[in-house]
């Protein structure tokens, strides 16, 4: 028993140290007044968008308004920065089309559920200090391939023609092109080009102004007094509903683990990264991963069961937050309850707004979304990192985000092995014959060579040593100096036996010096260093080899040439 309770005890003890402490408190006490102001401010810029991802994402307005309420408020509570303002997100909406297409709403909250459950378990396990081993041309790819779809995404919108069927965005988009040209919907693509238009100009002009707001509201107006003939958001529920798992079908969950995965894996990558972002644009906040991971957790577990879709940080939401003076979780939490007063008070006025102006609001989203001077930048840097930019970008807008993020890594940690293998390297190296008279110098230079190991000897680079060393000729004693070697893995030493034992089959003695304590496990494992050991033929330094070396070619009763054949270095 006293195991079990010493067990508990710990559990308890780590899901303490995700909860909300006294420093988080006092923090929301120390500038109220700012942090009320930027999130009323934020609430403003997130509006549409929720609105607008909602009805993206194939459940509807009122689904994405319930996300940014209660996902908003649950992470801004219980995550692990100050400053992270969260809710539904480009970026999710991506990964949910395809799920509503193939088990419908009820799956897309399922999944939902599967991956708060998923992400408070990586909490748990510690999980967020992984995301610092991702990339820059990794996420910079990435977000450029979201921008992509995003803008796909809307241009059946913008058009004002019925989404065609299907989830490749850029079949979609096509199709609505040639629908649209068929029967012309100008009044629509107006709207959305309008919007855009101001969204981008505005930003420019007067960055802190919510232009977004401005436009929609402006043409909503303009469509309601003209009765322009355009789709609309439709009525929304005033209140949100009460929870329920009505949405949970128990053997549907089997079906649903992949998505869910990937759901948990694209809401963790993009809240570590938006809080990254959000520590680099101030001074002395820094978040707490693993907190911000059982935040985004228990959001994402809840909001289902308000009909809400998976939620995520939002990079944009959480850049105004910090842009307006946000220095709490204050601010995040009042940007919820903004858009919860919204929801209750203003939900009649909301259902005019047109889905054309709601696409302009995406389009000039996805537009933004893209820094062409950080793409640039990477692109000059090196060749390896424009080609993985590349093919992250491509991977994200021709399969599925989690699939590229994966061809992303797998192709980054390829270039960083062979950038490391190239690295390493095998130099001959003069010998110090200082110590000896002018006959045994000759001796040295003529009949012993040595070699420096310089990095890691590892599988990406032993083959290429094993090689060097083989051909090595003319001489009778080989001294490898290993004080050099950063690591060794089983390859490397595997290769490091079969070319010792391949230079004493042509009659060559071999010595190791300098082995550092960390390389002997593995070099021990595959039975070199006892066998040299036990020969006398391992020196903790390099001139005892040399001296070992000479004795042995005494005795041996090797003569000297006057003229030596090989000189080492």
């Amino acid at each position: 028993m006293s195991g079990v309770a010493a067990v508990c005890r710990g559990g308890w003890e780590r899901v303490s140290a995700l909860l909300p402490g006294r420093a988080d408190w006092a923090t929301m006490r120390r500038q109220p007044r700012r942090d009320l102001l930027a999130g009323l401010t934020v609430a403003v810029v997130a509006l549409p968008l929720a609105l607008g991802f909602g009805v993206s994402s194939g459940l509807g307005a009122a689904a994405g308004l319930a996300t940014a309420i209660v996902a908003g408020a649950l992470a801004a509570l219980l995550g692990g920065s100050n400053l992270q303002v969260s809710g539904p997100t480009g970026a999710m909406t991506v990964v949910l089309v395809p799920i509503v297409h193939r088990f419908g709403p009820g799956g897309v909250l399922t999944v939902g559920l599967i991956a708060g459950v998923l992400l408070v378990a990586l909490a748990l396990a510690r999980a967020g200090r992984y995301v610092r081993y991702v990339p820059a041309p990794v996420v910079e790819g990435f977000t450029a391939g979201i921008a992509a779809v995003i803008f796909l995404q809307q241009v059946p919108a913008a058009l004002g023609v019925p989404a065609p069927e299907g989830e490749k965005v850029t079949a979609i988009a096509w199709q609505a092109v040639v629908d649209f040209a068929a029967q012309p919907q100008w009044t629509a693509l107006a709207l959305a080009l309008g919007v855009a238009t101001v969204m981008l100009i505005g930003a420019r002009w007067k960055p802190g102004v919510p232009f977004s707001l401005l436009a929609v509201a402006a043409v909503t107006v303009v469509a309601v007094v003209a009765h322009l003939d355009v789709a609309r958001i439709g009525q929304l529920p005033a209140t949100l509903p009460a929870p329920s798992l009505g949405f949970l079908d128990p053997a549907a969950v089997p079906m649903l683990l992949t998505s869910a995965v990937a759901v948990a894996a694209l809401a963790a990558l993009e809240s570590l990264l938006s809080a990254t972002v959000a520590d680099g644009m101030t001074v002395g906040q820094r978040h707490d991963p693993d907190r911000e991971l059982f935040g985004q957790g228990v959001a994402n577990l809840v909001t289902p069961l308000f009909g809400g879709v998976p939620a995520t940080a939002a990079i944009a939401r959480t850049a105004v937050n910090v842009r307006t003076g946000a220095g709490s979780r204050l601010a995040a939490l009042t940007h919820a309850l903004v858009l919860a007063l919204i929801m209750l008070a203003a939900a009649p006025l909301v259902a005019h707004i047109p889905l054309a102006a709601l696409a302009g609001v995406l389009l000039a989203t996805a537009i933004r979304m893209v820094e062409v001077s950080s793409l640039l930048a990477l692109a000059r840097s090196t060749r390896s990192d424009a080609v993985l930019m590349v093919l992250t970008a491509a991977a994200t807008l021709a399969l599925d985000l989690i699939a590229a993020v994966g061809i992303g890594l797998v192709l980054a940690a390829f270039l960083a092995v062979r950038k490391i293998a190239r690295a390493a390297t095998l130099e001959q190296v003069p010998l110090d014959v200082a110590d000896h008279h002018a006959e045994e110098a000759a001796l040295l230079a003529e009949h012993i060579v040595a070699y420096r190991f310089d990095g890691p000897l590892f599988f990406a680079a032993a083959h290429r040593f094993l090689l060097e060393l083989t051909e090595v000729a003319d001489v009778r004693v080989v001294i490898l100096r290993m004080s050099r070697v950063s690591a060794v893995d089983g390859t490397g030493a595997s290769v490091l036996r079969d070319a010792i034992e391949r230079l004493e089959h042509r009659g060559i003695t071999v010595y190791l010096s300098g082995v550092r304590p960390e390389h002997e496990r593995a070099l021990s494992a595959i039975g070199v260093l006892e066998r040299l050991r036990a020969q006398g033929r391992l020196f903790a330094h390099t001139p005892d080899a040399i001296t070992a070396a000479r004795a042995l070619l005494h005795r041996t009763g090797v003569l000297v040439s006057p003229e030596p054949a090989l000189k080492a270095g």
